[in-house]
């Protein structure tokens, strides 16, 4: 498969960084997969990275170059790893379920598949504009739908860090939203980003900014704009994009090839979950 891939992460003005991320590929197959830990829930960077931890071992398990069932593939790891985070929470008595939420998406056969759960985006670009772009899981997303407020009156709502959706969620606050398979075009791109990133951010900014330019440079420059306009507010801001097509370039794996986002925390956060990693073999970048 021809592609490029890039990822990074900022911990804004936050004391702790609570996202995840990762991808993960095969000659055949990529996987994107992004987690925002919900600061109002306990643990909340252990919810997301158990996401993480599940969908990369799923994918090892289940890439034999492609995915069988890439809609049962996303659908079933989301709810694996949401069944997880309540295991988890209960053998080790934290007193609640920590929260996250999670978007991924599987780009196989010349067609991407995402699900969602929660207001962590995927947009799918093309020729610098949003061809698709996930329906968030929050409360001033709801008020928007019912005419309420307007999409401008959600990025600066007091209530718009409410979700209504989250892996880990008790009850009913939990389902994963599907996406049909769509037809890629080369040089489309795919980016999933924490709503650090797409909050302080108008769609047209973030659809621009990579048309025929370097993913990491324009990534990058997103972020200090995104940072920059909510300074010490500014939160947690991650994302993964990829660029598919015969202009990138060819990746050669016939085993399924792991790439975590190393952060700081994520060492802590590791001992405690006691887990590891193996045969996860980085990748020469980030």
């Amino acid at each position: 498969m021809k592609f490029s891939v890039y990822q990074n992460s900022r911990i804004g003005g936050r004391k702790y960084n609570q996202d995840r991320v990762a991808y993960a590929y095969t000659d055949e197959a990529l996987l994107l997969v992004l987690a925002d830990g919900m600061g109002g829930h306990l643990h909340g960077e252990l919810a997301a990275e158990i996401t993480i931890d599940t969908y990369m071992q799923a994918f090892d398990q289940a890439a034999h170059l492609l995915v069988s069932d890439p809609a049962k593939f996303l659908d079933e790891t989301m709810r694996n790893a949401h069944n997880a985070i309540v295991k988890f929470a209960q053998e080790h008595q934290l007193g609640g379920n920590p929260g996250t939420t999670c978007v991924a998406a599987l780009l196989q056969n010349g067609l991407v598949r995402w699900a969602h759960a929660g207001d962590s985006r995927l947009y799918l670009l093309r020729g610098g504009t949003t061809a698709a772009v996930t329906h968030d899981h929050s409360v001033v997303q709801q008020w928007a739908d019912w005419g309420i407020i307007s999409t401008d009156e959600m990025k600066t709502h007091p209530d718009r860090n409410k979700i209504t959706n989250c892996l880990g969620g008790v009850g009913d606050l939990f389902f994963v939203e599907p996406a049909a398979a769509v037809p890629l075009q080369s040089g489309d791109v795919l980016l999933l980003c924490s709503d650090g990133l797409w909050s302080p951010l108008v769609d047209k900014e973030i659809a621009a900014g990579f048309f025929s330019a370097p993913l990491e440079a324009t990534l990058n420059k997103l972020m200090d704009m995104a940072v920059g306009r909510e300074g010490a507010r500014a939160d947690n801001t991650t994302a993964v994009v990829a660029r598919w097509g015969d202009g990138e370039d060819a990746h050669a794996a016939p085993a399924p090839v792991c790439r975590v986002l190393d952060l700081n925390e994520l060492e802590s956060a590791s001992d405690i979950l006691g887990r590891t990693r193996a045969g996860m073999r980085p990748l020469s970048s980030a």
